[in-house]
């Protein structure tokens, strides 16, 4: 059996085998980390003690960070399914925001960035038309979430409603809660206790 002289033999990657150009095989261990793009989008997770206490969930998107609301925060394991409220969208420096948001306006209360980094769409749609669909599929590489993610959609309207779930890989893990284990934040190692 004669082998095509054109396939990519590179590991990692796979032909398509018609011609197309090659793309990356993501479910190789450790292939994300040392083949990030070199500008890759990024996400943040801030810790933030409003009305209620929960975690902003916000993936840059176009020129925005795409928000939710998780009130119990993200999870490591497979099992468990966080509600995501969508939120505004924030402009995107405000991934570096920490402190604490004076009484009286939107979202008031102490707030701290408690994960960062980049993600990759794993999605066949890019994820403007994913947010459309109603669905997100993704990989983190952060501070404390790594691994794969993803947003369903559950609740259309005024009260938009997603499913956060951790997606079964080398991340996942069932025991582990870095929201109760790993409180404080990535930037300045405060926690929200910390902030006056």
């Amino acid at each position: 059996m004669r082998s095509d002289p054109s396939a990519d033999r590179r590991p990692g990657v796979t032909s398509a085998g018609n011609g197309e150009a090659s793309r990356p095989n993501l479910q190789l261990p450790g292939w994300r980390r040392r083949h990030q793009p070199p500008h890759a989008p990024h996400f943040v997770i801030q810790h933030h003690a409003a009305t209620s206490d929960h975690y902003d969930f916000r993936l840059a998107v176009g020129d925005v960070l795409v928000s939710g609301a998780v009130p119990k925060g993200p999870s490591t394991n497979p099992k468990d399914k966080r509600m995501a409220r969508r939120t505004e969208d924030h402009p995107l420096d405000y991934e570096w925001f920490e402190g604490t948001i004076p009484e009286g306006q939107y979202g008031a209360g102490r707030v701290i960035v408690w994960d960062r980094g980049t993600y990759i769409n794993e999605s066949r749609y890019d994820m403007s038309e994913g947010l459309q669909r109603g669905h997100l599929s993704f990989w983190l590489d952060g501070q404390k979430l790594r691994g794969g993610y993803a947003l369903a959609r559950i609740r259309d309207g005024a009260d938009e409603t997603w499913l956060l779930v951790k997606k079964s890989d080398e991340y996942a893990d069932a025991r582990s809660s870095p929201v109760r284990s790993q409180p404080e934040s990535v930037l300045s190692g405060r926690a929200l206790a910390d902030l006056s």
